[in-house]
């Protein structure tokens, strides 16, 4: 168990590719921090944490909010001791066309997905700068390298996570903190399993694997990168897509 005794943070914890993050670091040892606002199912991953030998601690955190997010790192701390690893998974859409896109929407998508994780980092760093070590993970995706049409918010707001991660890791490398980004591609999830038959066929005849993502997948990575195998990567965007981007 490679992450016995380190805690985790993993923002958007309690469901899809949060909640298989959250359960892969679990079953390495690491006890989590379910940070979400979803209260019924961020107690269902909880319980599976605990049947895997680990501590969960739930917080309802709106990462948009400065307060909200020092709050819950000051829990973590309180509770668990240490803090060693971040996840940014946490995020949202609104989508439709450029043109018809209200200026809330534009707001909101980029107030959650990039200063979310600019708030989770900034407050997570400030105690591994203590420590002297930790990894955090932001969770871009491909169309933040890509763009994709109707998604100008949420693609924006990715683009800018792989620049904060860059950024980011030069200023904490000298700490022993390693920053890096996962970008996935069409992943497995409720929000891919509610389009039509056609659609996804369309997708995975773009993908040259000929299939989607699984959540596992996602985790899998997720895994490796807060490893000591990684220590010596930082500053990097590991793209999981399938070869649909290289």
């Amino acid at each position: 168990m490679p992450l016995k005794g380190q805690t985790a943070v993993v923002t958007g914890g309690a469901r899809g590719i949060g909640k298989e993050i959250s359960l892969a670091l679990a079953r390495d040892g690491a006890n989590i921090v379910i940070a979400d606002l979803i209260a019924e199912q961020s107690e269902e991953t909880a319980e599976e944490i605990k049947k895997l030998n680990c501590k969960a601690l739930i917080q309802k955190v709106d990462i948009s909010k400065t307060a909200d997010v020092e709050n819950m790192v000051q829990n973590t701390i309180n509770e668990f001791k240490t803090l060693d690893i971040l996840i940014n998974n946490a995020g949202v859409t609104r989508d439709t066309l450029m043109v018809r896109m209200k200026e809330e929407d534009w707001d909101f998508v980029l107030k959650v997905n990039l200063t979310g994780t600019f708030n989770c980092s900034k407050a997570a760093a400030k105690y591994m700068m203590k420590q002297k070590k930790g990894r955090i993970v932001n969770i871009a995706s491909i169309v933040g390298v890509m763009g994709n049409a109707g998604q100008a918010n949420y693609s924006a707001s990715k683009a800018g996570i792989i620049g904060l991660t860059k950024t980011s890791a030069r200023e904490l490398a000298s700490r022993n903190i390693t920053v890096n980004a996962v970008a996935p591609g069409f992943i497995d999830t409720e929000m891919t399993r509610s389009l039509n038959e056609n659609i996804k066929q369309q997708l995975k005849e773009q993908i040259p694997v000929g299939k989607l993502g699984r959540p596992e997948d996602i985790a899998n990575c997720i895994k490796f990168l807060v490893s000591d195998d990684a220590s010596y990567i930082t500053g990097q965007v590991i793209h999981v897509n399938g070869g649909m981007l290289m």
